[in-house]
């Protein structure tokens, strides 16, 4: 939840409530020490053990999966559990784009009491997205990695959330004055605000010249990059 709007969480629990999902807790695994990171064991024990293939007679001792859309932080949230359990460092590895993890991975162990190991797992999406719009969502929340949409096309969209919802952060973080509707007008103003240029040669009527013209995919790289490191505010997309 370190993206989050955590004053959303009651209609989040509701949503899922409808989608039949329970147990539900919100975690900022980024934070060293998190209160409901410390509630994960207690609650995943408490529901092996309450279950109907659970045997009391074996070895305490259970092995699970982490499974989420890429680029959610499953990796993170092991790390996170690891850390609180074991007072030991990464052991999955992390980042800021989806397929980081390309396999399972072997078991990491992350509680002695009791013993737990979890598996991390490459990110996982429908084979089908159900619309245009739930698509550029996942875009641009970085679950598919940008080259293969466009950081063009996914930075205009981020405009349009924006405008929509009425977080205008952009603004003041871009200098621009007054809201904007236009995405190429956006992208030169953040290029000249970052000093984000780029050299380009021209044809003219007396030879070839070099000019200076705003680097627009670096503009577009750097307005995602802020939205997503939450720059731009606590912004859902739902």
């Amino acid at each position: 939840m370190d993206l989050a709007d955590t004053s959303k969480k009651q209609s989040i629990l509701k949503q899922l409530d409808r989608e039949g999902v329970r147990n539900v807790l919100f975690t900022d695994c980024l934070r060293q020490q998190d209160e409901n990171v410390k509630k994960i064991v207690p609650l995943v024990t408490e529901l092996v053990e309450s279950g109907s293939r659970f045997h009391r007679e074996e070895d305490r001792s259970y092995c699970l999966m982490v499974i989420g859309v890429p680029n959610v932080g499953k990796s993170s949230l092991i790390n996170a559990v690891r850390r609180t359990y074991l007072k030991k460092g990464k052991a999955s590895k992390v980042g800021g784009e989806p397929g980081i993890t390309k396999a399972v991975l072997t078991k990491i162990q992350v509680c002695e009491r009791p013993i737990i190991h979890l598996l991390d797992t490459p990110g996982v999406l429908p084979p089908r997205i159900e619309n245009i719009e739930t698509g550029m969502k996942l875009a641009l929340c970085g679950t598919i990695l940008d080259h293969l949409v466009g950081e063009d096309v996914i930075a205009d969209y981020l405009l349009f959330s924006l405008n929509r919802l009425e977080r205008f952060s952009y603004i003041e973080k871009y200098n621009l004055g007054e809201p904007c509707d236009d995405i190429q007008h956006l992208l030169k103003s953040i290029a000249v605000n970052l000093g984000k240029t780029k050299r380009v040669k021209a044809i003219t009527g007396v030879g070839n010249i070099t000019v200076q013209l705003p680097d627009y995919s670096a503009a577009a790289y750097d307005f995602i990059r802020a939205f997503r490191k939450g720059e731009l505010g606590k912004v859902m997309l739902d």
